[in-house]
């Protein structure tokens, strides 16, 4: 039965709304980085005014964002393939088995505060001297990504039949075997899913590198808060540093949109 009238309006009031919620902020984000410091803070805000490019000239010539762009994408990428390279076996066996401890345990690992793990991970990451270094930032950010991974993975292993796995086993086909060159290939849209997913969390992570990383190895998200001062904060730079940072998850998301979708879509079914 084809929508009424005041539904279709209602529908449209909706998408609107969400639109408007999601887009706003963007737009105030990407518009106050082409201004001067007195147009960001003007009330009511001014929609038109003389665009500069100063915020970006300050952030990409007086100071290092470029590398620390960089030790963001180091960070992310060994973060995201240290999540899948843990969660997807644990989901594997977690499916196969029928067991849920472990996967619940690496659920309340993830929603415990990062505060609870600076301390002993600084005390024991001093004695092996590895802090400031992108090993430790990218073992530290796996406390996120495998639980990620882990939880996505979970419905697609559960819904692969049985019998396949049987089959295999009889065929004299060991576990590993089984894992990469069976059930892997079958769930290759969860595992685009996870890998945007654990890119996503920890491209914006701040706790753990700000306490665990170097002058060499500081990532973007912590180098933009070199532009909050003590009672002054330069709200254009910032923004500017915020937009680039917004970028490389906007344009990874807009690449894969059909594969993210759909592969979210199959998750939701068979979960």
């Amino acid at each position: 039965m084809a929508p009424t009238a005041p539904r279709r309006i209602l529908g449209c009031l909706q998408v609107a709304a969400m639109l408007v919620a999601v887009l706003a902020p963007l737009a105030w984000m990407v518009l106050s980085s082409f201004k001067v410091s007195r147009d960001v803070m003007a009330l009511p805000p001014r929609l038109i005014f003389t665009p500069t490019l100063d915020n970006y000239r300050e952030l990409f010539l007086r100071t290092d964002f470029l590398h620390n762009t960089w030790n963001s994408l180091v960070v992310a990428a060994g973060a995201t393939l240290l999540g899948l390279a843990l969660g997807a076996p644990a989901a594997f066996a977690i499916s196969w088995h029928r067991i849920t401890w472990p996967a619940t345990l690496t659920l309340f690992a993830r929603m415990a505060p990062g505060t609870l793990f600076l301390l002993p991970w600084f005390i024991l990451f001093s004695q092996v001297d590895l802090v400031g270094t992108y090993t430790v930032l990218i073992l530290t950010h796996g406390a996120i990504t495998v639980p990620v991974a882990l939880w996505t993975l979970l419905p697609y292993f559960d819904a692969l039949p049985r019998a396949l796995i049987e089959s295999a086993q009889m065929d004299g086909c060991r576990p590993h075997a089984i894992l990469m060159r069976i059930a892997l290939p079958l769930v290759a849209p969860g595992l685009v899913v996870a890998a945007i997913l654990c890119f996503v969390f920890t491209w914006n992570y701040f706790l753990f590198a700000l306490a665990l990383s170097g002058f060499d190895t500081k990532t973007a998200i912590v180098a933009s808060f070199n532009f909050i001062g003590e009672g002054v904060t330069n709200w254009g730079a910032l923004m500017a540093a915020a937009t680039m940072i917004a970028l490389p998850p906007l344009v990874l998301a807009l690449l894969v949109q059909r594969q993210l979708v759909s592969g979210l879509s199959s998750g939701a079914v068979k979960g």
